[in-house]
């Protein structure tokens, strides 16, 4: 019995002021392994375990579910072992691995045969938006946007060596329906230009590690001051200024923030969990690395 196993990332999207359009990928990972069988069975291990379904519910099911809908075949059971290292519901792109991995299930089970750009296309299709999904499939930091035709664009760039990032994961949820349901249905254009500055500002500061802009480069109006009330301290940690620390974002929907900061200085990141038990929260650090490519597939194991 030859088992195939799928490797995919979490992620870290908007990174302040990309809303919708920014992601990172993260060295913490969604594994799954998987062979066909005559229906369907699920074994979960790893983080946040309980809030796996075993069941037909799963989301990495349902997604392949979708896939073979979609694309007019049948699918077969398989017997699927999922080992998670993400924390769920913490806006680390939990559901969007999962989500991929069910795209890529699909693919591999059906044999469909998909390239990368396929994959993403579909992933991003069903997810609603490409910042996530982009940055899983390809690794590294992702700028994505879907075209008029569906099809989605993205644009891979790497983060200077001399900085490094860390995930600071408060002991709370954060649904992202939640998140959302705080954001305002239309913006001034104030606020647009706004985001529209910092997000080109924070583009250029990476590429060309122009370390005093990335505090500016940072800033958002279009989702984190709507949901500062949902993270306990989360205004502070924005503003929070010392030597080493690039800045900070909220990590997708949250609860989790983000840390940039330069090699060096990785004790920045204790300010911040600092502030989350000032507000009577505990939390751990997720130091991380960013992988340069995205999702594994392997076969024949």
């Amino acid at each position: 019995m030859s088992w195939t196993e799928i490797r995919v990332p979490a992620t870290s999207a908007n990174l302040g002021p990309g809303f919708d359009a920014l992601g990172m990928a993260l060295s913490i990972y969604l594994d799954v392994r998987f062979h066909p069988a005559e229906k369907l069975v699920i074994r979960t291990a790893g983080r946040d375990v309980e809030l796996m379904p075993l069941t037909a519910d799963n989301l990495i099911w349902q997604t392949a579910l979708a896939v073979a809908e979609h694309a007019g075949r049948p699918m077969p059971g398989v017997e699927m072992e999922v080992y998670n290292d993400i924390p769920i519901g913490k806006g680390l792109g939990s559901s969007a691995a999962a989500l991929l991995a069910g795209v890529i299930l699909a693919d591999e089970v059906l044999g469909l045969e998909w390239s990368r750009d396929r994959i993403l296309d579909e992933a991003a299709r069903i997810e609603g938006h490409p910042d996530n999904v982009s940055a899983a499939v390809l690794g590294s930091i992702v700028a994505s946007a879907i075209d008029n035709d569906g099809v989605t664009r993205a644009v891979r760039m790497q983060l200077p060596a001399r900085y490094g990032v860390a995930i600071v994961v408060p002991d709370f949820l954060l649904p992202t329906a939640q998140a959302r349901a705080v954001l305002p249905a239309t913006y001034s254009r104030a606020d647009a230009v706004f985001n529209i500055q910092r997000s080109a500002l924070l583009i250029a500061a990476m590429l060309t590690q122009t370390t005093d802009a990335f505090h500016a480069a940072l800033e958002d109006r279009l989702h984190q001051p709507y949901r500062e009330h949902l993270v306990p301290g989360l205004g502070e940690m924005l503003r929070l200024r010392m030597p080493g620390l690039l800045g900070a974002a909220l990590s997708g929907a949250g609860p989790s923030v983000l840390v940039f900061y330069e090699r060096g200085s990785e004790d920045v990141v204790e300010h911040f969990r600092a502030l989350f038990a000032q507000h009577g929260h505990a939390s751990e650090i997720l130091p991380s690395y960013i992988p340069d490519h995205g999702y594994d597939v392997l076969r024949g194991l």
